[in-house]
């Protein structure tokens, strides 16, 4: 690890963070156990390890301990897809029903309910850069927002809740495609954000333009070449013991166990290989896939992307420049809205005195619902990876604090 005054850090405002940590949220009984990662060219200025992966066990919190990082999978899934846009087989201004021509009728919800919709023409067609930046008109069951969600639930449609690693959806991903064609849309296409399955469509898309299936396009050409060795769709007997417990706010105030690690559904093969939620991995894997960003799309000898492609990615994507405050209509998601947008796979910063949390424009991250969340600063060459596992990810302000407690660290 690199000393971090030679990377424009202090060491000993690095070291409040560690101290922040463990009297905040591991002493509280707030959280487990918690990892921390911080790069600045790439190289490692500060690692922070504190608390158990399994209260139960009496087990700590290691260096290699495997975590459930949730919808962290989106930008993996997304960078993904966008080799695929790179190599000219598929473009973002394509219609879905191009690639999914079940797809071409589908209406947007006007009334009724699940068996009984009545739609209307929708005003554009589904592309598929609606559904990188979450305006396809897709949604989640688990939101309970309305009939459309509704029909998500009762067709086994994506996560009906957010203990999204307890059990799996019923469908398969080929089968969730048959199911959506069923389902109106929530809204037409570019016309609002909702949080939605968009990404494991995204997933079940790679699988059909590549002729690889989805984990494995993912193993080969991303998991292999960055040595991301500990990341995957399912947790393999041998590395159990390294496997982190789940945990979940009970009434209290406290924690209660949601997934032990013992008998938790990711030690067997999935049905539903989700790109929206399914990975686990290790803080070190996903910070090589942090720094590889950073590095615009070069990372450990190979390039995933372009370094154009990178920066297309981190621009703000929604309708006319708009905010996500502008245009949300989600009742959930990883992110806070002010002064924020949405790129091809994850959140951008779009105006920092609106976020009213130090930062850099052009800033982008993403979280997952276990209160994991990473981020990429690329004025700064800064890529960050934090790793917990509560859920839901908004019962405390971490994300936020962390931001302030980092940025407070850096000196230039």
């Amino acid at each position: 690890m690199t000393r971090p005054e030679t990377l424009g850090f202090s060491s000993a405002r690095l070291a409040r963070i560690d101290r922040f940590l463990k009297e905040r949220y591991i002493e509280s009984g707030k959280l487990v156990g918690t990892q921390l990662k911080i790069a600045r060219r790439g190289e490692l200025v500060h690692e922070c390890v504190a608390g158990l992966a399994d209260r139960e066990r009496n087990v700590p919190v290691r260096d290699d301990t495997i975590f459930r990082i949730y919808s962290m999978t989106k930008p993996i899934t997304s960078v993904a897809f966008m080799m695929l846009v790179e190599e000219g087989r598929v473009a973002l201004e394509d219609p879905v029903h191009r690639h999914i021509p079940a797809w071409r009728d589908l209406g947007v919800f006007a009334a009724g309910v699940p068996g009984g919709f009545l739609t209307k023409r929708t005003d554009a067609p589904m592309r598929i850069i609606d559904l990188l930046r979450h305006t396809s008109g897709l949604t989640y069951g688990f939101q309970s927002r309305t009939n459309v969600d509704a029909a998500y639930r009762k067709l086994g449609i994506g996560p009906a809740s957010l203990g999204l690693g307890m059990s799996e959806p019923p469908l398969s991903l080929d089968g969730m495609i048959e199911a959506l064609a069923k389902v109106p849309l929530e809204f037409s296409p570019g016309t609002a954000w909702n949080y939605s399955v968009s990404t494991d469509v995204l997933g079940y898309l790679i699988g059909r333009i590549s002729g690889i299936p989805f984990e494995q396009f993912l193993k080969a050409r991303i998991f292999e070449p960055l040595g991301m060795n500990d990341t995957d769709f399912v947790v393999a007997e041998n590395k159990r013991p390294r496997f982190a417990a789940c945990y979940a706010l009970d009434a209290k105030g406290g924690v209660t166990l949601l997934d032990d690690p013992e008998k938790s559904s990711y030690l067997k093969p999935r049905t539903f290989i989700s790109g929206g939620g399914g990975l686990v991995g290790t803080a070190d894997d996903y910070l090589k896939f942090a720094n590889t960003l950073v590095k615009g799309g070069s990372g450990n000898g190979h390039r995933l992307l372009a370094p154009h492609t990178v920066q297309l990615m981190r621009m703000n994507h929604l309708p006319d420049g708009k905010d996500l405050i502008d245009m949300s209509v989600s009742l959930f998601s990883e992110a806070t809205y002010a002064g924020l947008g949405f790129g091809l796979g994850f959140g951008v910063t779009t105006n920092v005195a609106k976020t009213m949390v130090a930062g850099s424009l052009g800033e982008f991250w993403w979280g997952g619902a276990a209160s994991t969340t990473f981020w990429v600063d690329p004025v700064t060459d800064v890529a960050v990876v934090f790793m917990t596992q509560l859920m839901p990810s908004n019962t405390y302000p971490i994300r936020r604090e962390l931001r302030t407690l980092i940025y407070a660290a850096m000196e230039e």
